[in-house]
């Protein structure tokens, strides 16, 4: 096993977005709207996770390269009734790319999320039924020429 190496690389602007789904009860999501979730505000607290991973992926995935973050931004847009969807654009300004610290912020805040509303999310046989996470993925990616 091997870092990648990029030091022939020229440090440009480079920039990935991620996003993913969570599904949750319908219940759920309307106490998320309704700012009554006991832990706190899941979609705030579900930014600072996001952020917080982005900056720690190197410490998470091995041969991951450390980068220097010019920007995190973290969107979350209620879909539907049953669904969260979780934005994430990373920007650097480095010799490789960020889809892995967007990747991982998208993850991050997503289980953020279901820590936070699992209580809800339970049935009579302690299950969790409904909840899943899904789709996470690259949805863009850019540097610059």
């Amino acid at each position: 096993m091997v870092m990648i190496d990029v030091s022939g690389k020229d440090e440009v602007l480079r920039e990935a977005t991620a996003s993913g789904v969570i599904h949750l009860k319908p219940e759920t999501i309307n106490r998320i709207i309704e700012g009554k979730t006991v832990k706190g505000d899941p979609l705030y607290t579900a930014k600072i996770a996001a952020i917080l991973a982005a900056k720690k992926t190197s410490e998470l995935i091995p041969l991951c390269h450390p980068l220097p973050l010019t920007n995190v931004e973290v969107c979350s847009k209620v879909l539907n009734e049953t669904a969260i969807k979780v934005f994430v654009t990373v920007k650097t300004r480095a010799q490789t790319g960020v889809e892995m610290e967007a990747l991982s912020a998208v993850s991050i805040a997503l289980l953020t999320i279901w820590d936070m509303t699992k209580q809800y999310e339970k049935d009579n046989d302690g299950q969790y039924p409904t909840t899943s996470i899904q789709n996470i993925q690259v949805i863009r990616k850019y540097k610059q020429v």
